[in-house]
């Protein structure tokens, strides 16, 4: 404790001291005085100088004693009620600033102490256990980052080396540069993904809701991998309700479709099948994208929605585990509802449910 602590310490227990001895003393005095005037007159004789001087000697005696008495209960009960909690609240808050979060700080007892202590203390544990989820969170997010990036980086790195070498033909020149541009545009993805999800979850991005066929900007999100579905002859379903109409953001729930049909795709081998579904169901509309893809297994289906897990390493290269972190946090977003049903070795399906218009089945502008 540094020396200014302790002055102010003195000072302070000096203080209470003084304070107790004036209030013991002022109260004693009315009280003897009172007791005196009274004992005389009933009495009927008057005390001499030398009694009242031995009474007054005794009353200050008893004062001092009383003070010293007061301040040193008051002195303990500031130590167990007000000084030892703050203490603890004190250190605690010191090593969340020193970056452990795994501190806790016990609750004080009830009898004799202020219940605004625990109260606080309370809603510093709180802190701490919600810090210590960010920080887990943030300690993954950069090592998975790191990972994430290591390897379109490799790939760049070994074949840029064997593009550099001597008789490298043609064929192989080629070869290795798409294979460079193939890790390069991965690894962009993966930035603009990132940069999307970190506006998505710091409210960065605003909706902006407009009224619009939901069907018909499901056909043009699928119409961008016709590509994907001839080259690999893989059938498409659609079941699309007319007239289903939805106030969101367009611009957002196009990434939930793209990143729906792309891991549709993506996870459907060649002469399988993809299917699109929209309906109405009460206030709201559900989308269904289904495939006859590999499936999953629950264990994987109960983690598809966090970033960077990929339950299917055969298909890494494809893709950066974040998707689908990004289609849950628009979807929450836009206070919808998204789920996936999977079999392994017979597909997958999932489910968003958006709320819609109730007069959109009358309306069709």
């Amino acid at each position: 404790m540094k020396a200014n602590d302790k002055t102010k310490k003195i000072i302070s227990t000096f203080s209470s001291f003084f304070i107790f001895f004036l209030l013991a003393a002022f109260v004693t005095t009315c009280c003897i005085m009172l007791f005196i005037s009274t004992l005389q007159a009933s009495v009927g004789r008057e005390f001499t100088q030398a009694e009242i001087t031995l009474a007054a000697k005794i009353t200050m005696l008893n004062v001092i004693l009383l003070s010293v008495g007061m301040a040193i209960l008051d002195y303990v009960r500031r130590k167990l009620t007000v000084e030892r909690p703050v203490k603890r609240i004190a250190e605690a808050t010191q090593k969340m600033m020193d970056g452990d979060f795994s501190v806790r700080i016990p609750k004080t007892a009830r009898f004799g102490a202020d219940d605004s202590f625990n109260a606080i203390i309370d809603c510093i544990n709180a802190m701490a256990a919600e810090l210590s989820g960010v920080e887990t969170l943030r300690t993954d997010f950069i090592a998975n980052v790191s990972h994430e990036m290591k390897t379109p980086l490799s790939v760049m790195q070994n074949y840029g080396t064997l593009l550099g070498k001597e008789g490298v033909t043609e064929a192989e020149r080629m070869e290795y540069a798409r294979l460079i541009t193939d890790a390069s545009r991965r690894l962009s993805d993966m930035m603009t993904n990132i940069l999307k999800l970190n506006r998505l979850e710091n409210q960065q991005i605003y909706p902006k809701a407009e009224r619009y066929d939901l069907g018909e900007q499901l056909c043009e999100c699928l119409l961008q991998f016709e590509s994907v579905w001839e080259s690999r002859e893989i059938e498409i379903e659609t079941e699309i309700e007319e007239g289903v109409f939805i106030s969101a953001d367009k611009e957002l729930l196009s990434l939930v479709w793209n990143n729906l049909f792309s891991n549709a795709f993506k996870f459907t081998e060649n002469g399988g099948r993809v299917s699109l579904s929209l309906c109405a169901e009460g206030a709201h509309a559900v989308v269904r994208v289904k495939d006859t893809g590999c499936g999953m297994s629950p264990e994987i289906g109960a983690h598809i929605f966090e970033k960077f897990y990929q339950g299917d390493t055969s298909r890494a290269t494809q893709g950066n585990g974040l998707g689908l972190a990004l289609v849950k946090r628009v979807v929450d977003i836009m206070q919808g509802e998204i789920g996936v049903e999977s079999t392994v070795g017979v597909g997958t399906v999932f489910t968003v449910r958006i709320g819609r218009e109730e007069n959109a089945l009358e309306e069709n502008p």
